[in-house]
């Protein structure tokens, strides 16, 4: 693993010094911080963060390597990686690709050797903004932060549907194996068979083997899928997923659930929360440097239980813009933002959070069971 100087330069000004990992090229992205303690490669491979570089807060990271196991996605989603130390090396049986040339095969670049605490206490301050990552003998740094200045804003950019799959395709994984063969989700007792249709906006792939654990056979289908087309496969309920970018230009999305509404069983995580709650007649905002991390503490006002939950969004529900008849069923405790609503006559609930990604580790399983229980209540 060979390191060349490298630069992280921000959109205001701001610069940051460090060692070139990874691909050997040039990137551009908003930047934010995630602070979760593991994970790395699935945070890579989450096309949530789709036009995004990302800062990690654990300071060792690459250490455990990479393996196909915990790929979220085909290959890595983040525009670009800052980290304090980047391992040269992996320690971990699991591992079948040091991530350094896990990176570079993918085409993304990396800046270690960064002070990772001054940039988050940056972004903290001033919120997330557009960067560039480069790397070489001699850069120009006027001229990247002006590369930084003009990249496009992610308000107002439709990024689902450049992540979301193309062709419809079935997903029936119902006893997904370690490499040891064991299964790690134990599939749901009793139950017949239930067919799920799941909008992809950038779907995590653990979300799909929740969906099978709990004995439903998914047909996934691309973000701009109409409504029509979907209860022609006749469902018995319908998935929203996560996605990267602003929900306010999803206007397909949003019709599809004011079409689908009543007609169906919805369940939505985050993307899919927004659009909930746009299609309901909310309103959703920029909140100043995103939710990242496997950390956030989530009350459940149904159970008065608070959850740990895993975040991964820029955009929020504002839940004084919801109607009378959308119920708050979930608060983030670190700023008591809106993190799940529910219809109080139609089967149809979101979250903010994603329940699949398990940093609690299983505080919000219950809610696939709960999506299963209102599609067997739909049914009779």
């Amino acid at each position: 693993m060979q390191a060349m100087r490298a630069l992280l330069a921000l959109e205001d000004g701001r610069i940051f010094r460090g060692l070139g990992f990874g691909a050997k090229t040039e990137c551009a992205g908003e930047v934010v911080f995630n602070t979760s303690l593991s994970g790395y490669q699935e945070i890579f491979t989450d096309p949530s963060y789709a036009g995004q570089i990302v800062v990690l807060t654990n300071p060792h990271i690459g250490n455990y390597g990479t393996t196909p196991s915990d790929a979220e996605s085909a290959r890595p989603m983040i525009e670009g990686l800052v980290t304090r130390e980047f391992s040269a090396m992996s320690s971990n049986w699991r591992s079948t690709e040091v991530a350094d040339e896990y990176l570079e095969r993918n085409g993304i670049p990396v800046i270690a050797e960064v002070d990772t605490r001054a940039v988050v206490r940056h972004l903290r301050a001033n919120g997330v903004m557009r960067g560039v990552i480069a790397s070489g003998p001699d850069l120009d740094e006027a001229a990247l932060v002006a590369k930084a200045r003009a990249i496009r804003k992610m308000d107002g950019t439709d990024l689902a549907s450049v992540v979301s799959t193309k062709v419809v395709y079935e997903w029936s994984d119902a006893e997904p194996k370690n490499q040891t063969g064991d299964k790690f989700l134990p599939q749901t007792e009793g139950g017949d068979p239930l067919h799920v249709v799941a909008y992809d906006f950038g779907i995590k792939e653990n979300i799909l083997r929740m969906l099978a654990r709990e004995n439903c056979r998914v047909t996934v289908v691309p973000a701009k899928t109409p409504a029509a087309d979907v209860l022609s496969m006749n469902p018995d309920g319908v998935f929203f997923s996560n996605g990267p970018g602003d929900p306010e230009p999803l206007d397909y999305a949003i019709s599809n659930v004011q079409a689908l509404q009543g007609k169906a069983p919805l369940f939505g995580i985050c993307l899919g929360h927004q659009i909930f709650g746009l299609a309901l007649g909310g309103k959703t905002y920029k909140l100043k440097f995103g939710h990242h991390g496997g950390n956030h503490p989530i009350l459940n006002h149904q159970t008065g239980k608070v959850e740990i939950t895993a975040q991964n969004h820029n955009y929020n529900v504002d839940p004084a813009s919801l109607p009378a008849d959308v119920k708050q069923t979930h608060t983030n405790l670190n700023d008591q933002t809106l993190a799940g609503l529910k219809h109080a006559t139609d089967p149809m609930f979101s979250v903010q959070y994603h329940p699949e990604a398990s940093p609690g580790p299983h505080d919000s399983h219950y809610l696939f069971r709960d999506f299963r229980k209102m599609m067997e209540e739909w049914k009779k």
